[in-house]
């Protein structure tokens, strides 16, 4: 390219595609595709030869879990086939502030208790200090709990913001994070902006003093509101709409003429009688509610405890909604999640390595990744869908009855600039009609337009229909990670929260929308919907997983054998297909930057959550399919406790969860250890072939292995996070009354 060219004549962005990975991963699944039709021809023909009725029984079982492992695996390898990574150039984007689109900015948070306060007005703060024109930026924070104490924190956030917005311009802060910030977690504080040390340092303790105001004024609001928590229902409440002004009186910084982001609460009506559809109906409101407000073409989606950690955000997603070879269909630019909260060997897979590092750049070379629940910039249009072909009547009966919205949706480019000190009292009327929980009803919201109702994992659903619809969507991974979090360091929270993503994910299967049906039939690549139907499907690795660790265990100890001897030929294939996946795996954590301890706390919890979180997942998805049982949100806790960290930060696993949890955990290492030691010993003492039960053995000791961990905590340790000896008695003896059981069945 010629270096005379000019700064707007530059591309805004690059892609890399990794062509030498790519042909690597080919080479490798077209040999695991090899054996994976080897070792079911292997199967069928047992099948067809099976001496008993026991034997036969248990063949099909196995048969199953391999149909559906060699499913969800030839899946998985759309994601490796053409993996992208792209650089961004803010620099190179128009350098006049009227050129940038206005973005709004939607934070949501449910429960004061469970999502402190604090670290949500962090949240908020940092978004409202992004490195972007404040006059194009409005930030909307979502309370689905109607609580006080969030609305009084949020007066305190927007009071501390009036100095912090103008202090991070003026000086170049990079981490905009005040909480970040004064705990010294930067490594860089910005160049100053050109300005001397000594002003800066200056401005810095006046801005430290009005931080630490802030701290103490939160921590007030969430004393006095305490009294309320326990008398107010969350679930039954009228909306509560209020543009947050700044009433302290002090012009100590208004000679920055830096003005603040526009900054709006919304509470939405809730009624036990009206469905609220969790996190995709508080966006929704915050959809319309911004859409008469601001009315901004893009919009920033955050989750409460992940704060902007790199200012410049939002013109690296300009940089593709800008470019004209690609804005027309692209529907949202992703951002890794990433956390702050990580200890070193990360026994939780907190960072979610291959979701975020593997399968996201993959995705991106075929049509984009997966909207992912936060950190995301998404044009407004994509969420309204077409409109330029309805007229008034069509579009009340999609959008709703409200006037003033329906003026707004139909120039989705228009922005309302309102950054009045006085708000219209029409406005918030209107604002307040747009929030009840009865507008919605026979409209298309949740259905047709907006964030989509299917699934309580509202994100998938709603992304699987933009890239249904033709949508594309792209990843962006900068080297300073633009959002940072906090993730659960205990086992209890990572459960719970995989459990409820597992059950949202089968209810697509389940549903009209399951996506390798429904996908191909829609504007989607082939590559892409076997993308969305991996992680549908990811819910079943229960099956197989329980499958492999019970049946052959049980086999072994009564001496029958389910696997070809070790001198037979298919025997290698089995251990292909097995030393594949593993060292297949083991090469992906290598080169994405991870260590073999890496790799060995993945292979442990993901068997953890087989069991667990997939098996609880798929039957909640069950349930509510036939009506059994409705739909349910459980909010992840924020809240640190001092012990758990303590144990995270050691590397231990905290078993102190829900027996429900721990039980099937506990039993299945029990069950295993009785069938190996009893299956050792009977071929060793009394009869039986070595060779015959190799691959059973192989097998049981590869589970105990990875099982270490509990076992250790059944048997050695003694602090808080061991298992409990009722667990332990219980699933004992249920491991026992199951030995026995197929004793009798396979005898």
């Amino acid at each position: 390219m010629n270096s005379a060219s000019s700064p707007s004549s530059l591309p805004l962005h690059i892609s890399t595609v990794h062509t030498s990975r790519a042909t690597i991963n080919r080479f490798q699944s077209l040999l695991h595709l090899t054996s994976i039709f080897a070792l079911l021809y292997y199967r069928l023909s047992e099948i067809t030869t099976a001496a008993t009725p026991s034997s036969l029984f248990s063949l099909f079982p196995i048969l199953a879990a391999e149909l559906i492992l060699s499913t969800i695996w030839l899946c998985y390898q759309a994601f490796l086939w053409r993996p992208v990574f792209r650089t961004t150039f803010p620099d190179r984007l128009p350098r006049e502030e009227a050129a940038l689109p206005p973005i709004d900015v939607f934070v949501c948070t449910t429960d004061p208790e469970k999502e402190p306060p604090w670290e949500v007005m962090n949240t908020v703060v940092s978004a409202m200090a992004l490195d972007y024109p404040p006059g194009k930026l409005s930030v909307y924070v979502s309370d689905d709990g109607g609580s006080i104490v969030t609305l009084s924190s949020l007066k305190a956030a927007r009071r501390f913001a009036r100095c912090w917005v103008p202090f991070c311009q003026r000086f170049g802060i990079e981490c905009r994070c005040p909480r970040a910030y004064f705990s010294g977690r930067p490594e860089k504080e910005g160049d100053g902006g050109g300005k001397s040390l000594e002003c800066f340092e200056v401005e810095k303790m006046k801005v430290e003093a009005k931080y630490e105001e802030f701290k103490c004024s939160v921590a007030k609001a969430v004393e006095n509101g305490a009294a309320t928590i326990a008398t107010f229902n969350p679930r039954d409440h009228s909306p509560t709409i209020e543009v947050i002004q700044d009433d302290s009186g002090d012009d100590e910084y208004e000679t920055s003429r830096v003005k603040c982001p526009l900054l709006v609460y919304v509470a939405r009506e809730k009624r036990p009688s009206s469905p609220h559809h969790f996190k995709a109906g508080a966006l929704n409101v915050l959809l319309r509610v911004s859409g008469i407000m601001t009315n901004s073409p893009y919009v920033l989606v955050l989750d409460c405890d992940m704060y902007c950690n790199d200012p410049t955000s939002a013109k690296q997603a300009m940089c593709f909604h800008l470019d004209p070879e690609i804005s027309h269909k692209l529907a949202f630019v992703q951002f890794p999640q990433k956390f702050h909260s990580l200890s070193e060997n990360d026994i939780y897979d907190g960072q979610m390595r291959t979701l975020f590092v593997v399968r996201w750049p993959g995705m991106d070379g075929v049509q984009g990744p997966i909207l992912s629940g936060s950190g995301f910039y998404i044009k407004r249009e994509a969420l309204y869908g077409n409109v330029s072909k309805k007229d008034i009547p069509q579009l009340k009966q999609c959008f709703g009855d409200s006037n003033d919205f329906i003026s707004f949706v139909k120039q989705s480019n228009r922005h309302n600039l309102f950054h009045g000190a006085e708000v219209p009292i029409d406005l918030l009327e209107e604002a307040h009609f747009l929030a009840q929980c009865s507008y919605e009803r026979e409209t298309s919201w949740g259905k047709e337009i907006g964030f989509r109702y299917e699934s309580v994992v509202e994100d998938y659903f709603t992304g699987f229909m933009l890239h249904c619809k033709g949508w594309t969507s792209v990843y962006c991974t900068p080297s300073t990670p633009a959002f940072l979090g906090s993730s659960p360091t205990n086992l209890n929270d990572t459960l719970v929260q995989n459990s409820r993503w597992n059950s949202g994910l089968f209810e697509v299967v389940l549903s009209k929308f399951s996506p390798l049906i429904y996908g191909m039939s829609q504007k989607m690549s082939l590559l892409q919907t076997l993308c969305y139907g991996y992680c549908a499907l990811q819910p079943l690795y229960s099956f197989p997983v329980w499958c492999l660790s019970t049946l052959p265990q049980l086999f072994l100890l009564n001496g029958k054998s389910l696997y070809p001897s070790v001198s037979s030929p298919w025997f290698m294939v089995f251990a292909l297909i097995f030393i594949s996946s593993s060292l297949g795996h083991l090469r992906d954590v290598l080169v994405t930057g991870g260590s073999i301890q890496t790799w060995w706390n993945e292979q442990k919890l993901w068997m953890i959550k087989s069991v667990t979180a997939y098996t609880y997942g798929c039957l909640d998805a069950i349930l509510k399919s036939v009506g059994a049982r409705k739909a349910s949100f459980i909010p992840t806790s924020k809240v640190v406790d001092d012990e758990e960290v303590k144990l995270y930060k050691m590397g231990k696993l905290n078993f102190n969860t829900s027996p429900m949890f721990l039980t099937p955990i506990v039993t299945l290492v029990v069950l295993n250890a009785l069938a190996l030691f009893g299956g050792v010993a009977r071929i060793s003492i009394f009869v039986g072939s070595w060779k015959q039960m190799c691959g059973q053995v192989l097998l049981s000791v590869y589970i105990f292995v990875m099982s270490m961990p509990v076992i250790e905590g059944i048997l050695w340790r003694t602090d808080h996070g061991r298992v409990p000896i009722s667990v332990t008695l219980f699933s004992l003896l249920l491991a026992l009354t199951i030995c026995l059981g197929s004793i009798a069945l396979l005898n």
